[in-house]
């Protein structure tokens, strides 16, 4: 005897179609849509639209950025480019200050520790005038300001993530350390085989909230002229005298860069098996 299909089973198999990290979210949304939000929304939008002179957004012309997008396109490239090749080798740099840390070799200890606190603990706009203008006074060897650029963001990056990596090395059980010795591993077999990728697997979190920060810091590069997207914004601002059009698409190529590194962030948490 054939039955007929009804309301709940054709709402279930609607259910079954919708994947369930969608359905999460929907089930979220319903959660947090309470009386009292809806009404606090509410409040806030009619009190932001009151605030707002309607006739002076009415002026602004974003059509410019039509005309501009390439050269915006091409600097949001270089900054995405130059704080990615400071943040790569800073990650070398710090993952090697971390083992030698780790290894207490005497005085060279308080040498990476005083290395690490003086690019930690000063104002990358100082890192970089001091890089650019002083280091060639003191070795006599110029370098182009994307180069100072890259190079005081590496070794402020490197000051930062040498602390990550040490704290990501502490973090790998003590039953590992034992194994290995143990084992007799050589030194090298132990740190590139054994201690690193679960430490590496410990420090993505916070490598992506360096990333984020450094990737916003990278606007000071601007100072010197380097290339990146705030100094190619400034000039196209300058030139078209439209500073709020100009600056707030940068802010929103900003965003949407950072809420990408923090999403391919939490995608190789879950891809790594990194700890929460």
């Amino acid at each position: 005897m054939e039955t007929t299909p009804t309301i709940e089973d054709h709402d279930s198999s609607i259910v079954d179609i919708v994947p369930k990290s969608a359905r999460g979210v929907l089930r979220q949304v319903r959660q947090s849509l309470d009386p009292v939000s809806v009404i606090v929304l509410v409040a806030i939008a009619i009190g932001i639209y009151n605030v707002i002179d309607w006739s002076q957004i009415r002026t602004l012309d974003f059509g410019i950025i039509i005309k501009f997008w390439r050269p915006l396109a091409t600097a949001a490239g270089m900054t995405i480019g130059i704080t990615a090749a400071a943040l790569a080798c800073g990650l070398v740099i710090g993952i090697l200050l971390a083992i030698l840390l780790e290894l207490r070799i005497g005085f060279l200890r308080y040498v990476l520790n005083a290395y690490i606190e003086i690019w930690r603990n000063t104002p990358l706009i100082v890192q970089l005038f001091w890089v650019h203008f002083g280091l060639p006074m003191v070795t006599g060897i110029s370098t182009t300001a994307l180069q100072s650029g890259l190079l005081a963001l590496t070794l402020q990056s490197s000051a930062y993530l040498a602390d990550i990596a040490r704290a990501g090395i502490q973090a790998v059980p003590k039953g590992q350390w034992d194994a290995a010795m143990a084992l007799s591993l050589p030194a090298r077999t132990k740190w590139i085989e054994v201690i690193l990728p679960q430490a590496l697997k410990i420090m993505i979190p916070p490598l992506g909230n360096l990333a984020v920060s450094f990737l916003n810091g990278s606007a000071l590069l601007g100072v010197l002229s380097v290339g990146e997207l705030m100094t190619i914004s400034t000039r196209i601002s300058d030139y078209t005298s439209k500073p709020i059009e100009i600056m707030t698409v940068v802010a929103l190529l900003y965003l949407a860069i950072n809420v990408a590194t923090t999403y391919l962030t939490s995608r190789l948490e879950r891809f790594a098996g990194a700890p929460r």
